[in-house]
Formats: structure tokens, sequence, C-alpha cells
């Protein structure tokens, strides 16, 4: 793919959300981090049910800790791998308690020290938190990244590093959020909307799903006949 058409997909991107974030709620850092290290392999939508209950009663480290395991457990036993993920968040809490003040570091090494943080986490608690320029490549990133051709690569980290060579500068901010949102609900992993994409034309992928029928396509409306007078 070439920069000319990178650069046309992010601007329509943009025009259509101009100001593009992530799905899970959250009021401070340290509530985004721990909906992302919930959210792992779990719905954003499941973990906003968990937190909506949880952050009211507990929503910094410090009383994250005074609740204890069991009663934390409490709070997100409907999401998936709650036991490690429980023992994680009590471990990341102690840590930014008497490693960091009780606030959320920063920077990526203190960020992947944490219990549970990898390089994906952090890079979303840089971008959305902090506003860094970083590219957290999950399952819909890097199906969206190899099936355009915007950034093809072998594993998350090649496209990590794709998209943020080839991603025009002005776009970097965002486009994380852009291509999952993207991802989530158009280019969908079995059966991608391709007649629902604003990108369809621009998009380098060969075996587009046909419009289903009695489907009318976005684009077919504006040049539709009009009827007789």
């Amino acid at each position: 793919m070439n920069p000319a058409k990178r650069l046309e997909i992010f601007t329509r991107f943009r025009a259509a959300n101009p100001h593009p974030t992530t799905e899970l709620e959250y009021t401070t850092p340290f509530e985004l981090l721990i909906a992302v290290l919930l959210s792992a392999q779990s719905t954003d939508v499941g973990v906003n049910k968990a937190t909506r209950r949880l952050y009211p009663v507990a929503n910094t480290p410090q009383q994250i800790l005074d609740l204890g395991i069991d009663e934390l457990k409490s709070y997100i036993a409907t999401i998936g791998l709650y036991n490690t993920k429980a023992k994680n968040v009590m471990a990341t809490c102690q840590i930014l308690v008497e490693q960091h003040g009780g606030e959320v570091p920063r920077q990526r090494e203190a960020l992947e020290a944490l219990p549970g943080v990898g390089r994906k986490t952090a890079n979303v608690v840089l971008n959305t938190a902090f506003g860094e320029p970083t590219m957290a490549v999950d399952t819909h990133i890097f199906r969206v990244s190899n099936r355009t051709k915007i950034a093809p690569g072998k594993n998350v980290d090649e496209v990590e590093m794709k998209l943020l060579k080839f991603v025009p500068k002005e776009f970097l901010q965002d486009a994380h959020h852009w291509l999952i949102l993207h991802g989530r609900y158009t280019c969908v992993a079995r059966r991608p909307k391709c007649w629902n994409c604003i990108i369809n034309d621009l998009c380098e992928f060969r075996d587009k799903t046909p419009t289903p029928d009695g489907i009318i396509a976005p684009g077919v409306i504006e040049s539709a006949p009009l009827p007789a007078a």
C-alpha cells in the first residue's frame, strides 16, 4: 500500500470520527489501567459492567488493597479469568503504593514491570491516559492491518513497528482507536462488512464480502437515478 492511500484512509477515519477514544469507561489513569488489565480475553462491555460497581467503592490503589482480594473478586467475578486478574490487580496496587506514591507511572518500563501488564496494555495507558502516540496492537488491529495491507506483519510486534512507521504522524495519536473500532464493527473477523466500509475502495483485501441481498450499500444510494416525474 502506498503512502497516498494510507493518508486518505486516515483522513476518512478522522472525518467520520474526529475524537475517538476507548470504549472502556474510566475517569483516571488508574481506572484505565485496571480496566485494561481486566479486559484481557474479555469484552469492554463486560469490564464496564464490573467497574461500574467497583469504582464507586474503590478506585485508587490503596482503596483496592483495603478491599482485600476476596472482596475484589466479588466485584469482578463476571469477568473471565477473574481469579488470576484479581491477583494481578492486587499485586499491581501494592507496587503502585510502595514504589510510585499511588500514581500510575508514565514510563513504559515501569508500566511493564507491573504484574499482568504487557506491551499492549502499557501502550493503551500511554496513549489513552497520557497522550503518547503509541500503537497497542490487539487482535482487531492485527487483522485490519494485515487484511487491508495498511501495515502487514507476521506478528503483533512487526505490525506495531510498521504502523508507527507508515501511519502519517498527524494521525498517530488516534490511529489506535480508529483501527480497533474499524475491526470491531466493520472489518470483523469472519465476514467483514465491506459494503458498509468507508475505505472499501482503498482497502487491498482481495476477497471483499459482496453486498448481501436486500441491502443497499451507502455509495449506491447517492448514485441511484431519480424516479420519473
